[in-house]
């Protein structure tokens, strides 16, 4: 058994009880030195730089190439492909294993930074960027909203993964500021519209994967080989202007009430280091068409948060999700991308959509949450939201748990400002 997926594997380190990043993790993302950049790992709270590591050689029977750790991108990283990666990730694995303290401990300055002094960065090069709308929960709430419970799913919605092509340039990584955008909205029906900032700012609980193998023009993805093409997935907020969006999306759909900012979280977690929390999603009924069928769990049991913090540090947690609620998964997600002979690229993204669950308490968007703001929620220090406020952080979390064994994400942030 390999140190990664052993989950009696310690680290030489010190990790809190609560860890995301304990051995069995090893995701990767990119620091910045100076003005160098660095493929790096995390465990516990100590952020590793690989590239320094590999000039120790640990890396030599491995990748030939060195540089390839030193990159301002994961992107040539991923391209290596998956046998390369994972071996990696369980050579880190090993170096930080406590067996082997005597030999790497007494070097762990040369390669070893505390997460609160690194500058992560955004981990990879996004050319494309594609949003579903694959929660049935979300789907229907916002239907109920805009429509009536009679009519919330539209007829193609459990024949297909909804989704849309976004904006990959304003993909931002975890802790970058995001100024309230304008544009025009319509809040009286009875009158024309009208310009400014948007008054109804949002958050959207979500989930994202990265491509790791790229297809020609004309390929196609099955289901049966999607995870072969999807090297791991991170936390994903999918800003919104609510009030812009409500305006502008018939007929096309969103646009600048989406694409002025979405925030991606700094580490990508490999669906390897997921394997152990893989779950059933749920029951498909209508049945659908063969290229979207599938065989084995293909949902992750990944508990999902969003905590507003207000300027003065209040926090509050005003929403816990999970993963598993997805009705289309990320197989399914790929195989619907590319069926029309799409061609994928390492470094691309795709988002879920609002991951919201069954039940208040659980629905991933302040849309949903204040039910168009008809129902504010009440903050510790006294205020309310009914949507997100200027100098509001939105912080999601996420992480799976089983048999005592942690993998968590980190956190995705995000502030609102003027």
């Amino acid at each position: 058994m390999s140190i990664c997926s052993n989950p009696q594997s310690k680290s030489w380190l010190t990790l809190a009880a609560n860890s995301d990043f304990p051995i069995q993790n090893i995701p990767f993302g990119i620091l910045k030195h100076g003005q160098s950049y660095a493929v790096a790992s995390i465990i516990g709270d100590q952020v590793i730089n690989l590239a320094a590591l590999a000039k120790h050689g640990v890396f030599d029977e491995i990748v030939k190439d060195s540089t390839v750790f030193s990159n301002q991108y994961l992107n040539p990283f991923i391209a290596l492909g998956k046998t390369i990666t994972n071996a990696i990730r369980e050579k880190v694995a090993e170096i930080m294993e406590a067996s082997d303290a005597l030999s790497y401990k007494a070097k762990a300055t040369s390669f070893l930074t505390n997460v609160d002094k690194t500058k992560l960065c955004l981990p990879i090069d996004i050319k494309d960027y594609t949003d579903f709308y694959s929660s049935k929960e979300h789907a229907y709430n916002v239907g109920c909203l805009f429509r009536d419970p009679e009519n919330a799913l539209l007829p193609n919605w459990k024949h297909l993964p909804v989704g849309y092509h976004g904006r990959a340039s304003s993909i931002i990584v975890s802790g970058t500021d995001i100024k309230r955008p304008s544009g025009q909205s319509r809040p009286d029906k009875s009158a024309p519209p009208i310009f400014g900032k948007s008054r109804l700012m949002d958050f959207e609980l979500e989930m994202g994967f990265v491509i790791g193998k790229e297809t020609n023009l004309g390929d196609t993805v099955s289901t049966s080989k999607a995870e072969d093409y999807i090297f791991g997935m991170s936390l994903f907020n999918d800003w919104s202007a609510r009030d812009i969006q409500g305006w502008e999306y018939v007929p096309l759909g969103p646009f600048l009430g989406k694409n002025f900012a979405s925030t991606l979280s700094p580490w990508i977690i490999t669906l390897e280091a997921l394997a152990p929390f893989r779950t059933s999603g749920p029951k498909q009924d209508p049945e659908v068409f063969e290229y979207l069928q599938y065989e084995g769990d293909r949902n992750f049991d990944i508990h999902l948060e969003a905590i507003i913090r207000t300027e003065a540090g209040v926090e509050k947690v005003v929403a816990e999700s999970n993963h598993k609620y997805l009705y289309w998964n990320i197989c399914q997600q790929l195989a619907h991308h590319t069926i029309n002979g799409c061609n994928i690229n390492v470094g691309d993204l795709y988002a879920s959509g609002t991951i919201s669950g069954p039940e208040e308490g659980s629905y991933g968007s302040m849309l949903e949450i204040s039910w168009k703001g008809t129902k504010p929620v009440q903050m510790p220090d006294g205020t309310e939201r009914k949507f997100i406020n200027n100098n509001d952080t939105v912080i999601l979390k996420g992480y799976c748990e089983k048999d005592g064994l942690r993998i968590g994400f980190g956190e995705a942030s995000g502030k609102i400002i003027e």
